[in-house]
């Protein structure tokens, strides 16, 4: 019986991940696709995130979007399970706000992190 637990995301796009996780300073591989879990078992990944204990985490296209791929009993990140997925899905609606509006045209002019995590962002684009 797998240990692994697969937990559903909103994350459809992997340079997007790929960036929010760098955003967060998290280290991942796409090279390796397997991760490892309790008893040797092996779950696997399009992205994988290593760990101290060697027990790795990753993430793994559905065929709708990424889920996110853990023996939840070995995690081990800063985070909660929640508040890492809340880190990486704040982060992934950064960058895919950015890159639609910049295709749009616009440019951002200003950003703020506001006291309660959230993000302020002023865009702005010319038209003739």
């Amino acid at each position: 019986m797998s240990h692994f637990s697969k937990i559903k995301t909103t994350l459809k796009d992997l340079t997007l991940l790929k960036k929010a996780l760098t955003d967060l300073s998290i280290t991942w591989d796409t090279e390796v696709k397997q991760i490892k879990g309790y008893k040797n078992q092996t779950s696997f990944a399009n992205l994988v995130i290593s760990q101290n204990n060697n027990y790795d985490i990753g993430f793994s296209w559905n065929g709708f979007e990424y889920q996110l791929v853990a023996d939840l009993q070995f995690w081990q990140q800063p985070w909660s399970v929640e508040l890492f997925l809340d880190k990486v899905t704040q982060r992934y609606a950064y960058h895919s706000i950015v890159s639609a509006t910049t295709k749009q045209g616009f440019k951002t002019i200003e950003e703020v992190n506001l006291e309660d995590n959230s993000i302020h962002l002023t865009l702005q684009r010319w038209t003739d």
